[in-house]
């Protein structure tokens, strides 16, 4: 079998080998409970806190800011419910936008259960929310704002620092799922001025099963998993010492490829994109610019993306249509629908997201081959191949 060319790392990444080596110790010999008292507990927990320290610094925070968690759906989960079960009263407003992932909306969704209200922002045909249209949603009982930093489909990067800056003039705390974000593009939580933020280990190189929440020191917090108290009373349960230490080496290199990496991926990126737009009837979805830089999203008109994502396949490139999490399903995506798309050109889209292992000759591969795939495809399309969108 030929060599596969992998164009999914939004999906989730490989190992890094320095993360695999960093993390081998805490996988065999250095075992013990970090909880524990003898010596070499203690020498576990010090490699706890000294990945807490790594993760601190690649953002711009605290290590006691720091939370670890299995990932970046329990971060989404325990800072939107931990702010909010943290209320006195248990009701007030929350603002979310309608293209968070689902580890986000379906968070606010089970809070709205519990008696607390939302509100879903639209966004503009390329997935930014806009000012005015959040500052006119803000109640005096909103208490939570909660926007994905870049988006995991499209690619857009909000302007999280002015959205910060309005939601903090009205007393509201900010909270970003920086999943897509975290070792893509400069990401400092002091900076940005946001109260809360998720992270994910797999999507930087690290391990699967690990994933950390930001919260500015002093942000009072319920914690949604009970047990011994672990992790500052916040997340109970024996830490993941190996992921931990695997994330914390990750995020220690994702921050160096910001000025190494990062501008070679976003080469490749722009010729892929390049190339592609030349394709008859092909659009790119999301910001042209404001993306991140190993997201390219495309729809192309008269044909299934599930069919051209299986003939890539098949070819040995490995792509996606979406999100991985929403890929078993047929519905159309919620986030091509809130950009303005129908139903039937959000079927047609496809993302392609670049990792360190990808080549410029992959990228020339995969502007011969989708092409001719997709050319195929339409000549065998009953949705015809005439004008328009």
């Amino acid at each position: 079998m030929s060599r596969r060319i992998y164009m999914d790392h939004s999906g989730t990444t490989p190992i890094d080998p320095q993360v695999l080596e960093a993390m081998m110790p805490f996988l065999t010999t250095n075992y013990a409970n970090p909880s524990s008292l003898y010596t070499e507990a203690r020498e576990v927990r010090a490699a706890v806190e000294g990945a807490r320290e790594k993760v601190a610094a690649a953002i711009n925070a605290k290590p006691e800011e720091i939370t670890f968690t299995s990932g970046g759906t329990e971060s989404d989960n325990l800072g939107i419910k931990g702010v909010a079960l943290a209320r006195k009263e248990k009701s007030g407003h929350i603002i979310t936008t309608s293209i968070e992932h689902h580890a986000v909306t379906h968070t606010v969704e089970h809070l709205e259960d519990m008696g607390f209200e939302a509100t879903y922002l639209p966004v503009n045909e390329f997935g930014q929310v806009e000012l005015d249209t959040l500052e006119k949603e803000i109640r005096k009982d909103t208490f939570l704002i909660s926007v994905v930093y870049g988006n995991n489909e499209i690619g857009t990067i909000q302007d999280l620092k002015e959205i910060v800056k309005l939601a903090h003039k009205h007393d509201v705390l900010v909270h970003t799922d920086a999943v897509q974000a975290v070792a893509k593009i400069p990401v400092d939580v002091k900076d940005l001025g946001v109260d809360l933020l998720s992270l994910s280990g797999h999507k930087i190189y690290g391990p699967k099963g690990i994933g950390a929440l930001y919260a500015r020191k002093g942000l009072k917090l319920a914690p949604v998993q009970h047990g011994g108290g672990h992790e500052r009373n916040l997340r109970s349960g024996t830490e993941n010492v190996p992921g931990a230490v695997g994330l914390g080496k990750a995020m220690e290199i994702g921050k160096a490829g910001l000025a190494t990496e990062i501008p070679r991926i976003k080469g490749m990126r722009d010729r892929l994109i390049k190339g592609m737009l030349e394709l008859e009837d092909t659009y790119l979805n999301g910001h042209p610019e404001k993306r991140l830089p190993h997201n390219a999203h495309f729809r192309f008109s008269y044909i299934e993306g599930e069919a051209l994502l299986l003939n890539l396949d098949m070819m040995g490139i490995i792509a996606s249509t979406g999100s991985a999490c929403s890929s078993k399903s047929l519905k159309a995506s919620h986030v091509l629908l809130a950009i303005g798309l129908t139903p039937e050109q959000a079927h047609g889209s496809l993302r392609l997201t670049l990792g360190k292992g990808n080549t410029d000759d992959e990228i020339d591969t995969a502007l011969d081959a989708i092409p001719k795939v997709v050319k195929k495809l339409r000549a065998m399309s009953p949705l015809g191949h005439k004008g328009g969108k």
